[in-house]
């Protein structure tokens, strides 16, 4: 065997790695639907929709698949929930989901949350305290502290929960901690994650005059726990300043760049976290499993790099650095989140993009389903051809990388690829023993079906789902910590025990929001 295949685990090692895998897996115990007095695990779920269009949809589709009951739909707004209205013609249909929770409580079972991230700490205790298993996009919260309050809520309410990362339930993002902790590159020191720039504008710093609600919209309803302001769709300038910050970039879905939606709200400060919440919350989530990271580790955050700071809306280019203390056997560690504009924002010193790619047909594949399928070295010269090309589309093939003393370890999409670096290791790598459980259904595509059918299980009878909110809430709480410190100049240093940052106070508002009278939360 050539010295850079797989060796054998040693017993310390092995030992370590089922120690991490039992540790994750005892996080977010919670009684199941079966001990809560339901008859069977197997009979069907009656779900609601809090969100009924956009992401909300794609999340009940893959939640229902065919063999689910959708009985209950709330959207604010009755044009963008159209799709979900139609495909389920038969459920209630509500714009206020208190409204729905109140008239059809008693019809419903679990409830899939897809709405703005301002609203989804209410919603989601609303849907608890009820009885309700949730099913809520990521990231799980807007802020820190609603993070906390969620992990808090999940220990307190018997439901089964999920955070919509759906990487969490593929077989590479279990692959990737299992090499962790196998020892295959040492000591992690360094992590480096990154995402292209936001495709939505950012970066305004005028607000257009008000223009007319849509009739379909509830915006009071839509605001919820945010404060009162004035509707507006945006004017011809702010058409021209979405025109240029686009520039020739290809087009991005239906391109609608309203000033606040359909989905522009991800880049205020009051509604969404930029790319922080909307990608780093995937691209991260191989580091945050494998690496055992969280609130309580944390030692500090820094925005080290950001091209301005916009009054209402989040830079465009930022970096972000996390400072970990050791955790058990495991060294501190620092974390890097990108949001850059072209290319690799990280490469190992003195190595190529071209050397940090795999090899064609070499390898362990993970992406279409078996743990140690290689892929075909027959394929025709036009496969080979087709994907030589897709690397030089998409550089390295990693959006992470981690720094290890013995070598370096990338991953993509959202935890859906991983290997070594450079591609020549990966070439001859034989994976390690596994040790974490697989998902049923995993390693296909977006891995979006896996994650649901994974909650829907749990609210079942089955073990918790991978991303509960026991782990969920954790992982959002460190990482919406650099929300805060896009705000200002130096490191924000945390007190986990205190949930507050201790050396500039003032930093805290960004740490616990304020919520409009009316929408305060309360375990």
């Amino acid at each position: 065997m050539s010295s850079s295949k797989r060796k054998r685990v040693s017993r310390r090692g092995f030992i370590r790695s089922a120690s991490y895998a039992a540790a994750v897996a005892g996080l977010g115990r919670m009684p199941s639907l079966k001990a809560m007095g339901y008859r069977s695990p197997n009979e069907k779920l009656n779900i609601a929709g809090i969100g009924a269009g956009g992401q909300a949809f794609e999340d009940l589709v893959k939640a229902h698949a065919g063999v689910e009951n959708v009985v209950a739909l709330a959207d604010v707004d009755w044009a963008r929930g159209k799709k979900g209205f139609e495909e389920w013609p038969r459920a209630a249909k509500y714009k206020d989901y208190r409204e729905m929770l109140d008239k059809s409580g008693k019809d419903i079972d679990a409830v899939v949350i897809g709405i703005p991230d301002h609203n989804h700490a209410a919603a989601a205790l609303a849907c608890m305290q009820l009885g309700k298993h949730v099913y809520l996009e990521k990231p799980l919260t807007r802020t820190a502290w609603e993070a906390r309050f969620l992990t808090e809520a999940a220990a307190l309410y018997p439901v089964a929960t999920q955070m919509g990362n759906q990487g969490y339930s593929h077989d590479a993002t279990r692959v990737a901690c299992e090499i962790l902790w196998s020892g295959e590159i040492g000591d992690v020191r360094e992590v480096h994650a990154w995402r292209p720039l936001p495709v939505w504008p950012q970066g305004m710093t005028r607000i257009p005059d008000p223009t007319p609600v849509p009739e379909t919209l509830d915006w009071d309803l839509w605001l919820g726990t945010a404060a009162d302001r004035p509707f507006t769709d945006g004017d011809e300038e702010y058409r021209e300043f979405v025109a240029r910050q686009r520039g020739d970039r290809p087009a991005y879905g239906d391109e609608e760049f309203g000033f606040y939606l359909p989905f522009n709200w991800r880049g205020f400060y009051d509604f969404g976290s930029s790319l922080i919440g909307d990608w780093a919350v995937h691209i991260l989530g191989p580091a945050n499993w494998g690496l055992q990271l969280g609130p309580e580790s944390l030692v500090s955050v820094e925005c080290i790099k950001k091209d301005s700071l916009p009054p209402f809306t989040f830079p465009r280019e930022l970096t972000l650095k996390y400072e970990f203390a050791a955790r058990g056997e495991m060294p501190p560690v620092t974390v890097y989140w990108y949001q850059h504009p072209d290319g690799e924002a990280y490469l190992p010193p003195g190595m190529t993009v071209d050397e940090a790619r795999k090899v064609p047909g070499a390898g362990p594949d993970l992406r279409i389903g078996g743990v140690n399928r290689r892929r075909a070295t027959s394929d025709s010269a036009e496969a080979a051809a087709q994907r030589r090309a897709a690397a030089q589309r998409y550089g390295s093939g990693y959006n992470c990388i981690f720094v290890g003393t013995k070598g370096y370890m990338g991953t993509s999409g959202r935890g859906e690829d991983v290997g070594l670096l450079p591609g020549t290791r990966w070439a001859e790598y034989e994976l390690p023993r596994p040790i974490l459980s697989r998902a049923p259904g995993a390693s296909t595509s977006g891995n979006h079906s896996a994650h649901c059918n994974d909650w829907v299980r749990a609210c079942k009878g089955g073990a918790p789902a991978s991303s509960n909110f026991g782990v969920a809430g954790r992982y959002t709480e460190w990482l919406l910590l650099g929300v805060a410190a896009v705000h200002y100049e130096g490191k924000l240093l945390w007190d986990a025990a205190k949930g507050e940052i201790t050396n500039i106070p003032e930093a805290n508002q960004w740490v616990k929001p304020v919520y409009r009278e009316g929408w305060g939360m309360n375990l």
